[in-house]
């Protein structure tokens, strides 16, 4: 959805990505409850919308409930231009690969598979401008008017305003966007 979605979007609108945090760093392992509910959650959406995901990562690795890791990692590649290319190469190790993205050992294969200078980005993912950056950003999500990741908002005259999504199809959330951006006050 989302290729097809920002290839679309009025010229007026600026795509800006925001990492959220989500789970802060720990090594302690996933909660009981999250084991038992995130591998039916990918059922879920197996069974909606098509989406292939790889159970073994439930039983290869040592899932933590730990997503600054990877965020750093994202904002680390972004120094080298490569935030899209680490986000998708993070989605598709814990996915689909059975790699676990709260490991820095993972990101920085990720870094190395996508080519980038990898001892660059093995200091970047562990220095204070990174963390800094992600402190920032995630203050910007908490701020913001959502209600998950991944998420949509559209900032106007400084006013936030939560985008609906529909992951199915795109048009949807695309006719949302262009009414909150005409004003609309009966928004589809």
């Amino acid at each position: 959805m989302s290729d097809r979605l920002f290839a679309e979007l009025p010229a007026e609108v600026r795509l800006e990505n925001v990492v959220g945090g989500l789970a802060p760093d720990s090594d302690q392992p996933m909660p009981a409850e999250l084991l038992r509910s995130l591998p039916l959650a990918w059922q879920k959406i197996h069974a909606l919308l098509g989406t292939e995901f790889n159970f073994d990562f439930w039983t290869k690795c040592k899932p933590r409930r730990s997503t600054y890791p990877a965020c750093r990692a994202v904002l680390a590649a972004g120094l080298q231009d490569s935030y899209g290319p680490m986000v998708d190469a993070i989605q598709r190790a814990y996915y689909l690969r059975a790699m676990n993205p709260s490991d820095l050992v993972t990101l920085e294969t990720l870094a190395d598979e996508l080519g980038l200078d990898t001892n660059r980005f093995a200091a970047d993912i562990r220095s204070a401008d990174i963390d800094a950056e992600l402190q920032q950003q995630i203050a910007l999500a908490r701020r913001s008017p959502i209600d998950g990741f991944p998420s949509l908002v559209l900032e106007q005259d400084g006013k936030m305003e939560f985008v609906r999504r529909d992951y199915r199809d795109h048009k949807p959330t695309l006719a949302h966007i262009n009414a909150l951006l005409s004003g609309a006050q009966s928004v589809p």
